[in-house]
């Protein structure tokens, strides 16, 4: 009796998590409406607790038994959800990007350079870039916050000797009737896209038009090191585009595929909640040498905002110069 007690109890908090998991699974993903959906979600719950009720209650394994196979057929329901890249994408993430390297020649495909007056009023232009990495310069950090201190969206722009800049981000792939849900980027909701973008798009549209607060902070990345990391992009905007994926807000994110991608560099680059809790990631990146050490953080920070600089640049102008200006000059 004592060693059945023991085991129900032991059994108690694995079945409210996976159960829990499965409700919120259905959900997100079980085809159909709203309706269908919560009372799939519904019926979940209401079966796991009956089944639960019935384990601890009776004296009897069958109830344990059927959670099992029916969680077991949840499983298999959810291994089967694969990401179909063919949906009714916004204008924003319609098109994968794609590259093509010979030598140091990089032909990029579907570079994003929209004009935005609004989220919901802009020029839409798709473009072919090439860049000489033999010119490529300098890296730097892009962090957009809109929320929480802790929380930014971090791409990377390469800079050129040119003064071209291109810039990387990963980011949510969203049709045109979903809208963000970091919940939902748990589930399977969303997929993942890899843009690559003109500075005066993906960081203007961040400052002028949603009024996030946006920081450049300059990498200390050797030419070579520089050269590897940008192809890792182009490398990854290939695979994606041949085999859609999901995005995961834990594990398939804005900055862990950028730590994946370093880590081909760096084997011993150490993990650290910090490349979750984006916000934190300049420490992060000053910890390890990324960022100047010699200069206190809050400094770093300062000399880093770029927002008043942004919305200050006329249209028309370089605006890769104009963010840049203040912070060369200090």
């Amino acid at each position: 009796m004592i060693g059945r007690v023991t085991f129900v109890a032991a059994m108690t908090p694995i079945v409210f998590c996976s159960g829990a998991w499965a409700a919120l699974a259905l959900w997100y993903r079980l085809p159909g409406g709203h309706l269908v959906r919560a009372l799939g979600s519904a019926l979940w719950v209401i079966a796991t607790g009956m089944l639960c009720a019935c384990a601890i209650g009776g004296r009897s394994w069958l109830p344990l038994g059927v959670y099992a196979a029916l969680y077991a057929i949840v499983l298999l329901w959810w291994v089967a959800i694969k990401p179909s890249g063919a949906r009714d994408w916004r204008d924003d993430v319609a098109r994968m990007l794609t590259g093509s390297v010979h030598g140091d020649r990089v032909v990029l495909d579907n570079v994003r350079h929209f004009a935005w007056r609004s989220d919901n009023d802009y020029d839409i232009r798709w473009e072919r870039h090439e860049y000489d990495l033999a010119q490529l310069a300098s890296a730097d950090a892009v962090l957009s916050h809109w929320g929480s201190r802790a929380i930014a969206h971090a791409m990377i722009s390469f800079g050129f000797e040119d003064g071209r800049h291109l810039v990387f981000s990963v980011e949510v792939r969203k049709s045109r009737d979903q809208e963000y849900s970091s919940m939902g980027g748990f589930f399977k909701q969303f997929e993942t896209i890899l843009v690559g973008a003109e500075e005066d798009d993906i960081i203007r549209v961040r400052t002028n038009v949603r009024d996030e607060d946006v920081y450049l902070y300059p990498l200390q990345i050797g030419q070579a090191t520089l050269r590897v990391l940008l192809l890792s992009y182009v490398h990854a905007a290939n695979r994606l585009a041949a085999r859609p994926a999901f995005y995961n807000t834990f594990t398939s994110n804005c900055t862990t595929l950028v730590y994946r991608m370093a880590r081909q560099i760096d084997p011993g680059l150490p993990w650290d909640m910090r490349l979750l809790l984006t916000g934190y990631l300049p420490e992060y990146l000053q910890g390890i040498g990324t960022l100047d050490r010699r200069v206190p953080i809050g400094t770093l920070r300062e000399r880093a905002r770029i927002s008043e600089r942004a919305r200050a640049a006329p249209a028309g102008a370089d605006f890769s110069r104009a963010v840049r200006a203040v912070a060369a000059h200090d």
